[in-house]
């Protein structure tokens, strides 16, 4: 039976596909695939940086960071969607009252 070969990640590395996941809501199945990388491997380096977070106060601040920028990110896309519809309807009604 042949033995999986482990494989070496940087920090660094690691580093980009946890801050990808947490402020830019990248799912883990993208994560792995997108970068050939196990989903187990990425689920693992989020739970360790959360697991951080609750000992480090710097990991914790940039954590918060995180979800807030991706909290605002969300809402900034929905006020954008809700300016195109409400353009629409403004184009359409106007039409109606020429």
């Amino acid at each position: 039976m042949k033995q999986r070969e482990k494989k070496h990640y940087e920090n660094e590395f690691k580093q980009r596909i946890v801050r990808l996941h947490l402020s830019e809501g990248r799912t883990i199945k993208s994560l792995a695939e997108e970068y050939s990388i196990s989903h187990g491997s990425v689920s693992n380096w989020i739970k360790i940086y959360r697991d951080e977070c609750q000992v480090n106060p710097q990991s914790q601040k940039d954590y918060d960071l995180m979800s807030e920028n991706r909290k605002l990110k969300r809402q900034l896309e929905e006020a954008r969607k809700e300016n195109e519809f409400l353009k629409k309807a403004a184009a359409f009604f106007a039409k109606e009252i020429d």
